[in-house]
């Protein structure tokens, strides 16, 4: 989860380790970090870590250290914020597959990637990993989803390429095809390698129908697992003459090729039960794992589910979250009191 209390160099800072820690004490069996920029020129936001530079090593050692040592399984999720890394925060003009504005860019817009530099971030993501594994993490998850710089190149609006990198979906997924095989390249066998996708994303051109194409060619990849980024696990979209939720559709074109992860509003054990009844494998949360370090507990039998926002400041604090990830937990309507 976003929470912007790293340094402005993007190493670790303590207050990151200390909430992720908690969250791998509390019993999470999975503990993913926030998205963590590859390129020195792909941050997103203030407060992100990076993932760049042996710089980031020690951060990223003792990080999986206190995951590993709870017997979690830690994962970075790594990312590029193409058009969404602001020239405010790289000091360059912002990058995508095509030249982009819109929602976002306060007025300006990114320039078209040319080859040699869409190599350059393709190794990026695979050095990211392999530093990764070298600090001792399980695995990585490649954010797919929310518009950054992999959905730029996926989407039909913002990818109007007309080289091998564009046009078809089938040449529009190169780049993320390119990438899965560049990690694997430098990792080893047994280092997990998942991604995140948005089923559907009206902004960038990416409609259900190329998700699920996407995700039958993704079933071809040495990929582990695939997580549909949902925000609500009751959305649904009409496909093909059916209504479904997006949990159904993405699991049944996987149809038990790979492990699926669903999110999306789940607070209690009712709602995890009904991802899982939607065909889901893995259950994921974030706001509910901000508010409580230990949710886990929350889904034995005969315990009361967790109490809703708002949150007081000094509570959250309880629960590892920094002045700084207070702060932003703000800008969630209702998420902390006043």
């Amino acid at each position: 989860m976003t929470n912007k209390q790293s340094h402005d160099d993007g190493r670790l800072s303590e207050e990151e380790i200390r909430w992720l820690e908690m969250r791998a004490q509390g019993g999470f069996g999975i503990v993913t970090t926030a998205a963590s920029n590859v390129s020195e020129q792909g941050k997103g936001w203030d407060g992100e870590f990076g993932v760049w530079s042996d710089l980031h090593l020690p951060g990223l050692t003792e990080l999986a250290a206190q995951i590993t040592k709870y017997e979690s399984i830690g994962l970075v999720q790594l990312f590029h914020g193409g058009m969404r890394a602001p020239e405010s925060l790289t000091g360059v003009q912002p990058v995508s597959a095509s030249e982009n504005g819109g929602r976002g860019m306060n007025g300006t817009t990114s320039r078209a990637l040319n080859e040699s530099e869409i190599e350059s971030i393709i190794l990026d993501f695979g050095l990211a990993a392999a530093r990764c594994e070298r600090a001792g993490f399980q695995g990585v998850e490649l954010h797919g989803a929310h518009g950054y710089l992999i959905a730029q190149f996926l989407g039909a609006k913002t990818n109007r390429r007309t080289d091998q990198w564009g046009g078809s979906l089938a040449k529009r997924w190169r780049f993320l095809q390119s990438i899965i095989a560049t990690v694997r390249e430098h990792t080893s066998s047994d280092f997990l390698v998942g991604l995140r996708l948005s089923p559907v994303l009206a902004s960038a051109g990416f409609e259900i129908r190329d998700a699920l194409e996407t995700v039958e060619m993704c079933t071809e990849m040495e990929l582990d697992f695939l997580h549909v980024s949902c925000w609500d696990i009751d959305e649904s979209v009409e496909h093909d003459g059916h209504v479904r939720t997006y949990t159904e559709w993405f699991q049944q074109v996987i149809n038990g090729r790979m492990p699926l992860f669903s999110t999306g509003m789940i607070w209690n054990a009712e709602d995890a039960q009904k991802a899982m009844d939607q065909g889901t494998d893995f259950v994921g949360v974030g706001r509910v794992g901000i508010g409580y370090h230990n949710w886990p507990h929350y889904l034995k039998d005969d315990v009361d589910e967790p109490a809703r926002p708002p949150f007081s400041p000094e509570y959250l604090a309880e629960e590892g979250l920094s002045p700084t990830f207070i702060q932003y937990m703000r800008a969630w309507d209702g998420f902390v009191s006043n």
